[in-house]
C-alpha cells in the first residue's frame, strides 16, 4: 500500500516522502497515528504543502546544524522533575521537556519531533538523548536530571 507520511518515522522516511509498506502496517500503526495518509492522485498537492512546512521549520543549511550541534553539545542540560526519595521519577522526562530544556539554556532552538530517547529518563541522575539537526548531522545531548524542591 502506498502512503504519503505526514510527520518522520525512524527507519521508514520523513515528512512528505511516498512510501510502499505492508497493509496492516498502514492500517494498523501510520494511519491510526497520523503519521501517514493514504496516496491519491490528488495527494502531490498535500506532498508539496508538507515539504513547504518541513523547509520553514528544519535547519536551512548544514553549516548552521553543525554550528548548532557544536553549541548543544558544549552544554549540559539540567532538567528539573518531580522524584520520590530513592531517586525514582514519577513519570519520565519527555522530549517536549527536553526541548524546552534546551531552549532556556540558550542552546538554540530544537523541535521535539527530532530527539530520539533510547530508554525512557526516569530516575534522577546523568543521561543522553540523540537530536538530528539535519538529515546529514546528529547530536549527543547531554542531561543532568533533578529532583525539583
Amino acid at each position: 500500500m502506498k502512503v504519503i507520511l505526514t510527520h518522520e518515522v525512524a527507519r521508514l522516511g520523513t515528512a512528505g516522502d511516498i512510501v510502499d509498506v505492508k497493509d496492516g502496517y498502514a492500517r494498523n500503526y501510520l494511519v491510526p497515528r497520523s503519521l501517514a495518509t493514504p496516496w491519491t492522485k490528488g495527494g502531490q498537492k498535500q506532498v508539496d504543502a508538507i515539504n513547504r512546512a518541513r523547509e520553514a521549520r528544519s535547519v536551512k543549511s548544514l553549516d548552521d546544524a553543525k554550528a548548532l550541534k557544536g553549541t548543544v553539545e558544549a552544554q549540559v542540560i539540567n532538567i528539573s522533575a518531580r522524584a520520590g526519595e530513592s531517586g525514582r521519577l514519577f513519570g519520565a522526562v519527555t522530549t517536549a521537556e527536553i526541548a524546552t530544556a534546551i531552549s532556556e539554556a540558550g542552546a538554540g532552538s530544537v523541535d521535539r519531533r527530532t530527539i530520539q530517547i533510547e530508554q525512557p529518563i526516569r530516575t534522577v541522575g546523568g543521561a543522553e538523548v540523540q537530536v538530528r539537526l539535519h538529515p546529514e548531522v546528529s547530536a549527543t545531548v547531554k542531561l543532568n536530571v533533578v529532583r525539583s524542591k
